[in-house]
């Protein structure tokens, strides 16, 4: 049962609809493509960022937490998404900012200000060591009534969140693409698909390989399928690298498709996905869906934090 007050909140998102990519590429090698816009159920807390929340928050709620406290960079989507959630839901939040405190906020850290989250900035060896801390309860020096959210969100209940997305999806298909940043809206998937379908990640951060071992860390002895693998070639260059060949494609792909990707996650993984489709990475006839995870956000500055 969702807690009334998240049940409220729930009120505003908008049904996630799966919209067709129509590409003389995919009738040249016989597939079919379609998009699910998890970018459009909300304004502020969009994609899997609302995913990964939703229990947690609802866990937070039911414990009777007054405070969530999570960690992230200064144009982080998370952080993003829990200060408006946090506000929405009358819960107080902090965040734990890697780096030294800018001269000039980013437009997201003026919206987490507004919001109400207060801001501590830490060096990035403090940042790294809190990454060590993955239970609500596990933060040192924490006091009674907060709730701790690691990096992204990466937990038990984010899963169960990201796993809702498969059963939406009204209709067969064979593929189902999704960008990485921790991997773990590709762990939420593994174990809501067919063993007969496919899920492709793509790493958004050079020497992604380590989002193998992350990806099984995260998943439950019960989470068996072995459907899934992870691009490691589409990075252009790192997290949050970006070049003109990528933002040039991700004009022409709104101008042509009437979606809008970004730099750090959705665009990759499209030009990635696209350049396999060009390679006859997949038999024909096949069916795939692009999850757009939504981060639009983050477009307002490049300068993006790792698994946010």
């Amino acid at each position: 049962m969702l807690h009334p007050k998240l049940v409220e909140l729930q009120k505003q998102f908008k049904p996630s609809i799966l919209t067709p990519i129509n590409s003389p590429l995919f009738e040249q090698k016989q597939l079919e493509c379609w998009i699910k816009r998890d970018d459009l159920i909300h304004p502020i807390i969009s994609g899997n960022k609302w995913r990964k929340l939703k229990y947690i928050l609802n866990h937070a709620l039911n414990i009777e937490a007054d405070t969530l406290i999570s960690m992230g960079g200064a144009y982080s989507n998370h952080l993003h998404a829990l200060a408006f959630a946090g506000r929405a839901l009358n819960l107080k939040t902090i965040g734990f900012i890697r780096g030294e405190q800018p001269k000039v906020f980013s437009p997201t850290l003026e919206d987490l200000k507004r919001w109400g989250m207060e801001l501590r900035f830490v060096s990035r060896t403090e940042y790294r060591e809190l990454r060590q801390y993955k239970t609500y309860n596990q933060l040192p020096n924490s006091i009674k009534g907060q709730y701790w959210l690691p990096e992204g969100g990466a937990t038990d209940l984010a899963l169960r969140g990201v796993g809702e997305i498969v059963s939406e999806i009204e209709m067969e298909f064979d593929t189902l693409c999704v960008p990485c940043g921790t991997g773990t809206t590709l762990a939420g998937l593994i174990g809501e698909t067919e063993e007969s379908q496919s899920i492709i990640g793509f790493s958004a951060l050079k020497g992604g390989g380590f989002l193998m071992d992350d990806v099984n860390n995260l998943l439950t002895t019960n989470d068996t399928n072995n459907n899934w693998s992870i691009q490691l070639d589409y990075h252009f260059g790192g997290f949050a690298k970006r070049n003109n060949e990528l933002l040039l494609f991700i004009e022409d792909f709104a101008k042509q498709h009437r979606v809008q990707l970004e730099p750090v996650y959705s665009g990759k993984m499209v030009y990635g996905l696209l350049d396999l489709i060009k390679k006859d990475f997949f038999k024909a006839g096949q069916k795939i869906i692009i999850l757009h995870t939504g981060g639009l956000q983050g477009s307002r500055s490049l300068d993006v934090s790792i698994g946010e």
